[in-house]
Formats: C-alpha cells, structure tokens, sequence
C-alpha cells in the first residue's frame, strides 16, 4: 500500500522534473481548478504533483496529476493492485494504454501490528527507498477526469524484508525501464518483471 510519499526537491533528477511541470500548459489549468502543484515535501492523496507519461508524440514528458481515482459514492481509489488491475473495470483500460511513472524520493509507511487480542493496530512510521537510488520511480496508472488528468499507484506483495511492515509495497521500477512502462505498446506484465525489491527501511520519529 502505498498513501504518502516524499519529494526532495534538491535531487537533480526532480529538479529537473520540477522545472518541466513548472511550464507545462495543463498546471495553469489545474491552478485555475484552484489546485496548486504540490513539487516538495510529503504528499498526500488529492495532492496534484509531476507525473511522467507519453506526449501526443509518445515521447516522454512531464504533466502535472491529481493522485486518484474519483469513484462515485466510493474513497478515492489511490491504489490498484498490480495483480488484478487488468481486470478490475476502474483500472482496466489504464492498464493497457496509460500508464505513467510518480517521481519520488522515498514513500512512507505505517506498520501494521496485530495484539494479542487480535485486534489491529498501527506502528511506527518508515521511509522506504530503492537501495543505491536517489530517487524512486513509483508505477502508475492514469486516467481523464473532468479533462484533467488523476493517477492511481499500482502495489505488489512485499519483498521479504518489508513484510514485517506491511503486506504491500508499490510497485517501483528502474529508471532504466520508464520509457517501456509508459509506452502504450508494451506489455505491463512482462514489465513488472524488472519492478526493484531490494529497499532500504529507516524508522521515522
């Protein structure tokens, strides 16, 4: 599960990223909507920040994004799981023709704890990152809503050493296989292959 992630804004790679969604035409269209672009610190679902995915011409590019699905008379969908997101009618036509990538430094989560009475509760606070990257790509999926566009993090089962935390994780991919991930043409399944599992986990205050 995937509900807040952080954005280091002094990481060249997002610099960089921060810069483009700066100038993108559709982030006057959301500040008009009366959302800002969230470009640092810890998000949160609604939160609308930069987001990679294909340009008309299939190239690569940044647009600015509202974290979640919008469902009527239900949560905001923030996550879709990676197992059975071809099939769920929410996410199935993202999954085959847009998906994106959520530029992040780290995501946080809460572990999940179990009492003795069987009741549970939450734990202590981490940030979680990919070991030996500054930034970690988290995979998406993105839809049209009101002609503005929203994206909803895709999860997968935990790596051994995150299963003391929780029972899911994001999916997150290496940069090396961003352009696949967001071309229309490619096959995400064979995809989630490549997606990195070796984290790095520190315990926050």
């Amino acid at each position: 599960m995937c509900v807040r992630f952080y954005v280091e804004p002094d990481d060249e790679e997002i610099r960089e990223i921060i810069a483009e969604v700066q100038r993108a035409q559709l982030a006057r269209k959301f500040i008009r909507a009366g959302s800002a672009i969230m470009t640092s610190g810890e998000i949160r679902p609604t939160n609308v920040v930069p987001v990679l995915a294909p340009n008309r011409s299939g190239g690569k590019a940044v647009f600015p994004m509202k974290w979640g699905f919008t469902m009527p008379n239900r949560p905001i969908l923030i996550n879709a799981r990676s197992e059975t997101a071809s099939e769920k009618p929410s996410f199935k036509e993202s999954w085959e023709k847009r998906r994106c990538v959520i530029p992040a430094s780290w995501y946080y989560e809460w572990e999940h704890l179990t009492s003795n009475t069987g009741k549970k509760k939450t734990g202590d606070k981490y940030m979680i990152q990919p070991k030996m990257y500054s930034v970690t790509w988290l995979a998406g999926l993105y839809r049209m809503e009101d002609g503005l566009p929203a994206f909803t993090i895709l999860t997968r089962e935990p790596s051994e050493e995150l299963k003391c935390i929780h029972d899911r994780m994001p999916l997150i991919l290496p940069k090396e296989q961003i352009e696949a991930w967001i071309d229309p043409k490619s096959d995400p399944k064979e995809l989630i292959k490549h997606a990195l599992t070796d984290m790095v986990a520190e315990r926050v205050e």
